[in-house]
């Protein structure tokens, strides 16, 4: 879920999204200040849009923004009071996060991707096609998670890559719109010391 506030550019409206609607048609529906946008061919919901949403909550920063769960629980409110039965689930895990590359395969149908499997926790793997040209087993980067908002706005679902399915991304500094970004092709690299799972810190990660 990617909760998303702009209220210098786009007004005092909060836009939550729930899934990837993929190239699907969609259709709105409002009740109030509540509108939930679906897909037309099976009404799945895929985001929603509260509008004057500083009557429900106070929300600081801008472009994607973390909610506490006290903060859900107001805006499942909003949608209650303004006829809706769904309700939002929190999410507060971390999207950005130090990964490592632990295997790595040449793509069948490709010849410059690979197929990478990234350690991004203790306990957790995600397969992740990319073609970063410095990507290597052992190297640890900085991965965006599906439901991360990159700086540029571009949303991060699961999905495929010539038939491959990948969870997430590996960042360029570029595409991280750090300070002092090589412009070159390829994912940033981490020092070995880095622990795996560790949310990501420009200072700490990056700090040029």
């Amino acid at each position: 879920m990617i909760f998303t506030y702009n209220k210098e550019f786009v007004g005092d409206v909060l836009m939550v999204i729930v899934a990837d609607s993929g190239a699907a048609k969609l259709a709105a529906e409002r009740k109030g200040n509540v509108a939930r946008i679906y897909r037309l061919d099976n009404a799945e919901t895929v985001a929603w849009n509260i509008f004057e949403v500083s009557n429900w909550l106070e929300i600081e920063g801008r472009g994607q923004v973390m909610l506490t769960d006290e903060q859900v629980a107001s805006l499942n409110q909003a949608l209650a009071q303004a006829g809706f039965s769904e309700k939002l689930v929190n999410d507060t895990e971390p999207k950005f996060v130090v990964g490592e590359i632990v295997e790595m395969k040449a793509h069948p149908d490709s010849d410059h991707l690979n197929i990478c499997q990234v350690k991004v926790a203790a306990d957790k793997v995600l397969q992740i096609v990319a073609g970063a040209p410095n990507a290597r087993v052992g190297l640890k980067t900085i991965v965006a998670l599906p439901g991360a908002m990159m700086p540029k706005g571009n949303l991060i679902f699961p999905g495929e890559l010539r038939g491959e399915k990948s969870f997430g991304m590996m960042c360029s500094p570029r595409e991280l719109q750090l300070p002092n970004a090589p412009q070159k092709r390829g994912i940033i690299e981490l020092s070995a010391a880095a622990t795996v799972g560790t949310p990501f810190d420009a200072d700490k990660h990056w700090g040029k």
